[in-house]
């Protein structure tokens, strides 16, 4: 009988092994380099945001030199072109800014109804001469930054009206995953292109910056919020034309 409960197989032995491994200060180790994990990477985004903030403002003050040697300048339309580049930097500073700000809010998380948010969206959207419209599940509960995936949502769907003329915005519900799909009649994305769209200030039509606005920061502030939520966005061109932009975001308890 001594043999039999010794045996390694038996719940108790397997029982007493996971006691062992799960002794009281091992997970008070864990739970401690966590914590200071945690407060290491508070500081880091703390710490860069201020950088940035710091560089920023630094940069105002040769903006407002140039600025104001462009007066002297006598050809009218190289006076032109040189304020619309000083605006368009200053405008750029501007943007990281409320990027970084936006990166480094800490919004409550709470019960939202995506469907909700995504229909009003869209309305505004319609209301205001879009070509915009939703469909789909009526209801779909996550826990997540209302403000935060609001935004990002935003950007998604501006998007793909600036570039693909429209967006049919279709919400569907799996097992585990809540799906949003956007999809627009536009030209698409190589698929060379897709992973770069996502990278800060990346544009792949330079030359129509200051026809659409904006200074690629969108696609990546949108991926990043949705990142921070656990899920994921990609990329894929519709066998009818225009581009489909999926998103992932888990259910999770409501």
């Amino acid at each position: 009988q001594a043999g039999h409960m010794d045996a390694p197989d038996q719940p108790s032995t397997r029982i007493l092994l996971l006691r062992r491994e799960g002794r009281p200060h091992k997970v008070r180790q864990a739970a401690h380099a966590f914590n200071e994990m945690q407060a290491r990477i508070k500081r880091l985004l703390s710490d860069r945001t201020q950088m940035f903030a710091a560089l920023s403002h630094d940069l105002r003050t040769p903006l407002t030199i140039l600025r104001l040697r462009a007066e002297f300048i006598e050809d009218e339309e190289q006076h032109a072109k040189m304020l619309a580049d000083i605006a368009d930097m200053e405008a750029m500073i501007n943007a990281t800014l409320a990027f970084l700000r936006d990166e480094g809010a800490q919004e409550a998380s709470k019960a939202i109804d995506l469907a909700a948010t995504l229909t009003t969206m869209c309305d505004t959207l319609a209301d205001a001469g879009h070509d915009v419209a939703f469909s789909g599940a009526p209801r779909a509960l996550l826990h997540g930054q209302p403000m935060a995936l609001r935004r990002a949502f935003r950007n998604l769907v501006d998007n793909a009206v600036k570039y693909g003329n429209r967006a049919r915005v279709v919400l569907r519900i799996d097992t585990e995953r809540i799906v949003v799909e956007i999809l627009d009649d536009g030209p698409g994305i190589p698929a060379e292109e897709r992973e770069k769209v996502f990278q800060p200030f990346y544009r792949m039509e330079r030359s129509r910056s200051r026809e659409t606005g904006g200074f690629g920061l969108g696609l990546t502030m949108a991926r990043s919020t949705i990142r921070t939520h656990g899920g994921d966005v990609t990329l894929a061109d519709r066998p009818e034309g225009g581009l489909r932009l999926t998103v992932s975001l888990p259910r999770g308890p409501v």
